[in-house]
This record gives C-alpha cells, structure tokens and sequence, in this order.
C-alpha cells in the first residue's frame, strides 16, 4: 500500500498580510482595552463596584484576542488599572457589591 499523498504538492498556509488588506485588522482589541480604561477610570472616580468588575472583563478580552506582535505595555497597564479599580473600591466600601439596577 503506497502513500498517496503527493508530498511536491504540499502547498503551506501563509496568511495574507495586513498591509494588503486593512479589512483583515481586528479592532476588538483595541476596542476593549479602551472600554476597560474608561470603566477602570470610572470605577476609581465614582467608586462604581461594577464598572471596575467591567473593566476587569473588557482587559481579559483584550488581553484574549490580542497578537502577540502588539504591544504589551499598554495593555498590562490597563489590566493593572483595572485591577487597582477593584481593589480600590472594595478598600474604600468593604460591603458586597449591590446591583446596579
């Protein structure tokens, strides 16, 4: 029984680049890091439980559909800011958080 793959065949997957197709660019990234400032910001200055546990959400999206190619400066700042969003409002009022609604 012989192979019958044809192994000169073999064509290897090259994604098409960015630079050609700007439609390719996923913004969801940058899109939730951005929310997850606004929130984390939100959170410290009104002391909003909520906001700061939606900051926490919109950083690990980010961080979740990021490349690895982009930078991570900015976006371990804004998982920090958000954290620090947390653990700020939960210093400031120790009680469970209430529903917004």
């Amino acid at each position: 029984m012989a192979d019958p793959r044809r192994t000169a065949r073999v064509a290897r997957y090259k994604p098409p680049a960015a630079e050609t197709n700007p439609a390719l660019e996923d913004p969801t990234p940058d899109y939730m890091n951005l929310l997850g400032m606004v929130f984390s910001m939100c959170g410290l200055m009104l002391k909003l439980k909520w906001c700061a546990w939606v900051a926490v959400y919109c950083s690990f999206i980010s961080f979740a559909n990021s490349r690895s190619s982009e930078d991570t400066k900015q976006m371990m700042s804004s998982f920090m800011l958000s954290i620090s969003a947390v653990v700020m409002s939960y210093l400031q009022n120790p009680q469970p958080m209430s529903p917004p609604w």
